[in-house]
């Protein structure tokens, strides 16, 4: 790529990356719901499932996925149900306190379900697929490196972006510490806005070939 398109795909996916989306409102409500750790854990889990799609992106199996209504339904279903259970699980854990100095072993599942959540939402593979391949060099070389590249570098703003709103979250939930009754209704709403995210990817449709 030359430098004026490098900085134009800069510009776009830093504009992109601040744009509140599903991603900034999950991490944000697992930061609410769990705190900073848990926030800054999902933030780099997700992180780690975007990466899943821009290796399969390079590789053409998110192509191979997106062009198939059954494979996309499949991998649709799935992460909204486990989007579902997810939050069905946060709405109930709401009663129970929490400390701040959860564990690692909290810490890694909360990781792994960030993870999980962004490999298996299909809109995530169809951004990448429309966004990326605008700005790569068609008379370059390696043009799964070039879309690997890029994606790597898109991941990065938005996980950068994730962890500012992981901050905003943790001073909102910090001040309502000395309010517990609004602070376990404020998680069993994340716990629902979760839950709401799943229905939401589960109406999604299959982006026109």
């Amino acid at each position: 790529m030359n430098g004026t398109s490098f900085t134009l795909f800069l510009a776009a996916a830093l504009v992109i990356a601040a744009v509140p989306g599903p991603g900034i409102f999950y991490v944000a409500a697992r930061t609410l719901s769990g705190g900073k750790r848990a926030g800054i854990a999902s933030t780099f889990g997700t992180a780690l499932g975007g990466l899943v799609h821009v290796m399969a992106g390079g590789l053409g199996v998110s192509a191979i996925i997106l062009a198939s209504a059954e494979l996309f339904t499949a991998l649709k279903f799935a992460g909204a149900v486990y989007l579902v259970w997810l939050g069905i699980k946060t709405f109930r854990e709401a009663g129970k306190w929490v400390p701040e100095q959860a564990g690692a072993v909290g810490t890694q599942r909360v990781f792994r379900e960030g993870a999980l959540v962004e490999a298996l939402n299909p809109k995530t593979a169809a951004f990448f697929l429309a966004f990326i391949p605008q700005f790569l060099d068609p008379a370059g070389n390696y043009p799964a490196l070039q879309f690997m590249a890029l994606g790597l570098i898109s991941v990065a703003l938005n996980t950068l972006l994730d962890i500012i709103v992981v901050m905003m979250a943790t001073t909102a939930r910090d001040s309502l510490t000395r309010r517990p009754n609004l602070l376990q209704r404020l998680r069993q709403g994340s716990g629902l806005f979760i839950a709401g995210l799943g229905i939401s990817l589960a109406l999604a449709r299959r982006p026109a070939s």
